[in-house]
């Protein structure tokens, strides 16, 4: 549940004011790609590798996946510019692309509310 902080002013302002058709645009699509389970738990073990990239062959025995479906999910993530791929021989190496994770965070960072 949300509830407000007590706060100064009736309004609540987004950090960097309102989405563009642009932005909106991609915003929704990460967001798409995020509203599922597997891709939130691939991008979970990609962004506890910190500042490393992360090889697609160390994703599947932790989540219990096979290798296609570490790709396709990954294609998805690629897609919405949540992560790069990088091709390395035989193996993809993905890494986080913050700037798309800052735009997600200033969206959903709306001052005066907190999760209770």
């Amino acid at each position: 549940m949300i509830s407000p902080e007590p706060t100064d002013s009736c309004c609540i302002a987004g950090a960097n004011g309102p989405l563009n058709q642009a932005e909106a645009e991609a915003a929704a699509a990460r967001f798409k790609a995020l509203a599922d389970p597997m891709r939130l738990r691939l991008l979970s073990h990609i962004a506890a590798a910190e500042c490393n990239d992360v090889c697609v062959c160390t994703l599947t025995e932790p989540l219990g996946i096979t290798q296609p479906t570490v790709s396709h999910h990954m294609k998805k993530l690629v897609e919405a510019g949540l992560v790069t791929r990088e091709q390395r021989g035989r193996m993809a190496h993905y890494s986080i692309v913050p700037e798309a994770f800052a735009q997600i965070r200033d969206i959903v960072d709306v001052r005066g509310l907190r999760l209770v």
